[in-house]
């Protein structure tokens, strides 16, 4: 019968015929593009679109209805945020339907079962840490998560001027029927500015520039392999590149003169975090050296182009970063060119430092392994004083623009960080607002003092968290940290936490 239609539907398996995958029309239902095209798509659905489920809070109903539109309003903001990139979340979730049916129903059953009370944080904590927080594995977005749940979770959500964001236009309209919310649902702005996120008008240039850099990645991937002529100059291309990055990349450093410089003492854990930078920076020299040279003679025909070689010509063309250098590199999002000045310069700090003693301002951003040189700041404290290492933290402190002329006897002076999605205001010193237009700014130079835990200073402030690169995300490696994620700095502002966190 050519009427005849089969539905088939599926979670992923192995033993999925492949040929009746092959033969099918594929559909797929992802959540709307837009804060209001999410919010209408949630209310015209299971089980929002049951007159009985919508009604069935009885004389609670306004408060139902009210926490309701915040619930919904929340949903669609967590997944709205993910086009925004690692500013919107360090990791792309995936919040699904089911996390939303779940926590609807259980704020209606807390509604019915309470009568005389609202248990909010219970809500708050089986909502955020439980039906979204469940899937959010990184720590910095689950402290997100749960500050944006706390703008719509709140008491003061029933009272009718109460707004859920800066701009007004998002709020939780008064008490009324089902086609009273679908009518101010319509009446919402199309496209919403980043404001209704609690992000910075400058998200939007974030939002565009990943969409577009997405978009010629897919052009560049759909590109066919050029043969013949076109190859010819394709080669003659890479032999320059090739010759270009052999004529930057120094020799390795000689390890048996660090050691003999900077032998291991007990109370200068920085000689041994210098003669490790060495041994893990020679590791990647060797690598890029190696493999161009191996590359330089496959374009002569002096050797079988292999496929690794291929893959890092292909790289090294595109002007991306080799996945064979990636693999003994720190972590880094810079194409070739500005990748391989930035290898050199950090190269030349350990140099300088090798040649001429420790610098009095540490270029933070150079270290292969940041973490290793924080722990020798610590160590080198608690080795003078005797104090177990576990028990120290951190002290903070900006310091003004100036030339620092000595290193500091206790911690060190450092820079080379930037600020996204604020900057730092020298007259006031304090965080403020990002400028538009403007996506990074530089960060203030940090005096870093290690200090027992129970000493630490106190002051208004925001824990900013500190990053390798932009993405964010990490992995967590097998000496216990995240291969992104580097510390927490307080950063004196007068603004509440929650303003910088969203």
């Amino acid at each position: 019968n050519p009427n005849f239609r089969l539905w088939l539907t599926s979670y992923p398996s192995e033993h999925f015929p492949v040929s009746i995958l092959q033969n099918s029309v594929k559909m797929t239902n992802e959540p709307p593009k837009g804060l209001r095209a999410n919010l209408l798509q949630t209310y015209s659905s299971n089980p929002l679109s049951d007159p009985a489920f919508f009604e069935g809070c009885g004389e609670r109903s306004p408060e139902f209805k009210k926490l309701l539109f915040g619930l919904c309003t929340f949903h669609a903001i967590v997944q709205e945020r993910l086009s925004f990139g690692p500013i919107g979340w360090n990791v792309k979730y995936q919040f699904s339907t089911p996390d939303f049916v779940i926590s609807v129903r259980q704020l209606q059953m807390f509604l019915n079962e309470y009568p005389e009370d609202l248990p909010l944080q219970a809500l708050i904590y089986l909502t955020g840490e439980c039906n979204y927080g469940g899937r959010v594995t990184d720590a910095k977005d689950r402290r997100t998560l749960m500050s944006i749940l706390d703008v719509f979770y709140n008491f003061d959500v029933f009272n009718d001027e109460y707004t859920f964001s800066s701009s007004g236009n998002y709020y939780a309209p008064p008490d009324g029927e089902y086609p009273s919310y679908i009518e101010f649902i319509k009446k919402l702005p199309l496209t919403s500015a980043p404001e209704a996120f609690g992000l910075h008008a400058n998200a939007d240039i974030t939002k565009d520039q990943k969409e577009t850099d997405l978009f010629l990645a897919s052009l560049a991937t759909s590109q066919s392999t050029a043969s013949g002529g076109a190859n010819k100059g394709k080669d003659a291309a890479l032999k320059e590149i090739v010759q270009v990055v052999k004529n930057k990349m120094p020799e390795p450093f000689d390890l048996e003169y660090a050691n003999y410089k900077y032998p291991v003492m007990y109370l200068e854990s920085m000689n041994t975090v210098l003669c490790q930078e060495m041994v893990r920076f020679n590791r990647l020299i060797e690598v890029i050296k190696k493999s161009i040279a191996d590359l330089a003679k496959a374009l002569e025909g002096l050797v079988v182009m292999s496929g690794d070689l291929e893959a890092l010509g292909n790289s090294m063309y595109d002007g991306k970063l080799p996945a064979l250098w990636a693999g003994k590199s720190y972590p880094s999002l810079k194409p070739l060119p500005s990748y391989v000045d930035d290898l050199c310069k950090r190269l030349k700090m350990l140099q300088d430092w090798l040649d001429d003693g420790p610098p009095n301002v540490f270029w933070i951003s150079g270290f292969y392994f940041t973490h290793a040189f924080l722990t020798g700041i610590k160590q080198n404290f608690a080795r003078r004083n005797k104090i177990p290492i576990d028990t120290l933290g951190f002290d903070y402190t900006c310091q003004p623009i100036r030339e620092v002329t000595e290193k500091h006897e206790v911690g060190a002076f450092v820079n080379g960080m930037f600020l996204e999605g604020a900057r730092w205001d020298y007259d006031a010193f304090q965080l403020e607002d990002s400028e538009p237009k403007v996506l990074y700014s530089e960060a203030p130079m940090l005096l870093v003092e290690p200090v027992e835990l129970t000493k630490r200073k106190s002051f208004p402030h925001y824990e900013c968290p500190l990053y390798r690169t932009t993405e964010r995300k990490g992995t967590l490696a097998t000496t216990g940290h995240s291969t992104n994620f580097v510390m927490d700095i307080q950063l004196p502002s007068d603004r509440p936490q929650d303003y910088w966190i969203r």
